[in-house]
């Protein structure tokens, strides 16, 4: 069979599926080899894989610290990685193409169509090059103001250093640093500026490429699509909430309380240090991690605007109304596909967390609840257990983490190519409740 034909042949999720596999295999393999890794320092296939998952998943969780273990070239090849997973390994690929100079195939558009999770593929190659723009003009500017306090504590060239790969780690939501020592942002917990940008990146990787163009478009609440409308609402209504929230259950300011509500939404970088939470405060933390960001995004979660239909569905059927906001009607096929997102990753974390719970009896079950819904909402966040867990516990993560980036709705169908079924039977209602 030809090659080309047995590639066009093959459903868009099963190739996009195919193309991350692709990519963290070969970034574990690149961290293993030696000019990957520090001298002195041991990395093996194991924590290479963890970290290429993470990395490619755009989570942030970590077996081993990336400065300390990884050389320049290491550190930039986790960098590239997770610019990678953050943009898709389909608009990578297309971005690719148009350097070059080559047509952009129907099939290539179609992918990038599903990665992003847009309606059709017009304007394919517009909006990928839109989105390769925004990606690069949002990050220069999260370098530059991150530079301006990097550059206080760290030598010139290592500080650009160091801001370019947490302006790259910020805008794709992943939690990644490279300061050493696991502390993350911990350092610079009161530092305003950071806190700011760091935050800013978050949210514009996490609003998504279509909201942000649509936003560019209109500039008036009134003219946003409906999809940009529930998106920014619902997101603005988390974060608002987990501050409040957080700053009620732990003794941290209100900088902090904002900054972890920011990045509980798939980022994952942490100011202070996430063990230390009560478990009224993790159980908020997990609550945000689990909903994550939005669709054609850069993070993780079940996605506010799913989050926001379950919520508009459970309303609509206590007060005997249509599923609507913004004068809009939801139609049932969007309410059938948030029930099936949200029933699939709570049994997706739930599996999981029991696995764990069998592996690691050492630790608690919140520590390892927490855990698990952080891998799986690709956020990054952790009680500090991460580096301590068995080969198997590893593994675990690595599969809630690949899960969580390609989501498992995605995987679920992505075997599945024939047409819908014709075949209707009668209806008949049931107990229900």
């Amino acid at each position: 069979m030809n090659n080309d034909s047995f590639f066009r042949r093959q459903p868009p999720g099963r190739l996009i599926t195919a193309g991350f596999a692709a990519v963290i295999l070969v970034g574990a393999l690149l961290l293993c080899m030696p000019f990957s890794v520090r001298s002195g320092a041991e990395v093996s296939f194991i924590d290479a894989l963890f970290t290429s998952t993470s990395a490619v998943c755009v989570t942030g969780l970590i077996a081993i610290d990336t400065a300390d273990h990884f050389t320049a070239f290491g550190q930039g090849l986790v960098a590239v990685l997770i610019q990678i997973g953050g943009l898709g390994v389909s608009s990578v690929g297309v971005g690719l193409m148009l350097a070059a100079g080559k047509r952009v195939s129907i099939k290539s558009r179609l992918l990038v169509k599903e990665a992003l999770n847009i309606d059709n593929y017009r304007g394919i190659v517009r909006l990928v090059k839109a989105v390769l723009f925004m990606t690069v003009s949002f990050e220069a500017v999260g370098a530059l103001l991150s530079f301006l306090v990097f550059s206080r504590d760290y030598e010139p060239l290592h500080a650009a250093g160091i801001s370019i790969f947490h302006s790259v780690a910020a805008f794709n939501n992943s939690g990644f640093d490279i300061l050493g020592g696991l502390r993350n942002l911990i350092p610079y917990q009161e530092n305003i500026l950071l806190n700011f940008t760091t935050s800013f990146l978050i949210l514009a990787g996490g609003l998504g490429f279509l909201v942000i163009l649509d936003i560019g478009r209109h500039r008036r609440f009134k003219l946003l699509s409906f999809h940009s409308k529930i998106v920014i609402v619902t997101s603005a209504v988390l974060v608002a909430a987990g501050m409040f929230l957080l700053k009620w259950t732990e003794d941290i300011s209100w900088l902090g309380a904002f900054f972890q509500s920011v990045s509980a939404r798939t980022a994952g970088f942490s100011t202070y240090p996430i063990g230390t939470f009560s478990n009224a405060g993790l159980f908020v933390l997990c609550i945000l991690m689990f909903i994550g960001a939005s669709p054609g995004s850069t993070g993780g979660g079940i996605k506010t605007s799913t989050f926001f239909v379950m919520i508009q569905a459970a309303r609509s059927a206590c007060t005997k109304r249509n599923v609507s906001a913004f004068h809009r009607e939801i139609s049932q096929k969007n309410v059938s596909k948030a029930c099936m997102i949200t029933v699939l990753s709570i049994t997706v974390v739930c599996i999981a967390t029991f696995f764990m719970c069998i592996l690691e009896p050492d630790c608690s079950f919140i520590q390892i609840f927490f855990e698990v819904v952080s891998a799986f909402g690709t956020v990054g966040l952790s009680t500090g257990i991460t580096p301590e867990l068995c080969t198997a516990g590893k593994l675990v993560i690595i599969s809630v983490m690949f899960i969580g980036r390609l989501g498992a709705f995605t995987l679920l169908t992505m075997w599945i190519s024939r047409p819908e079924s014709a075949i209707r039977y009668s209806e008949e209602s049931i107990a229900i409740g």
